[in-house]
């Protein structure tokens, strides 16, 4: 017995698949926009002292400021480093997380 033969699917718009959405589409957020938004979240609530890891843009790279928070603008947050001050452009920032104090020196 032979089956009958498959037609072509109509031409037209493809099937939408997932709920049904009123209003504009808008795109989801992508990790980098959701990492970066928390990042800014945590930095506009940190006080000085609060030890901080902040990545930032650098060129065609990143850079971390790893310290403290000395001090905050409406356009850069500042880190006590090793290195001394780094002041790190809110623009160019990533990501952020609070840090554990650092360990004890050995002897």
């Amino acid at each position: 017995m032979r089956e009958p033969p498959v037609s072509d699917p109509p031409v037209g718009d493809p099937p939408v698949s997932g709920p049904a959405r009123s209003g504009s589409a808008r795109a989801e957020p992508s990790q980098a926009d959701l990492a970066r938004a928390a990042a800014l979240a945590l930095l506009s609530a940190a006080v000085p002292g609060d030890r901080l890891v902040v990545r930032a843009h650098d060129g065609d790279g990143a850079r971390d400021a790893l310290g403290e928070l000395l001090g905050r603008t409406p356009d850069s947050v500042t880190i006590d480093t090793r290195r001394g001050p780094a002041v790190v452009r809110l623009d160019d920032v990533v990501a952020a997380r609070r840090v554990p104090p650092p360990p004890p020196p050995r002897h």
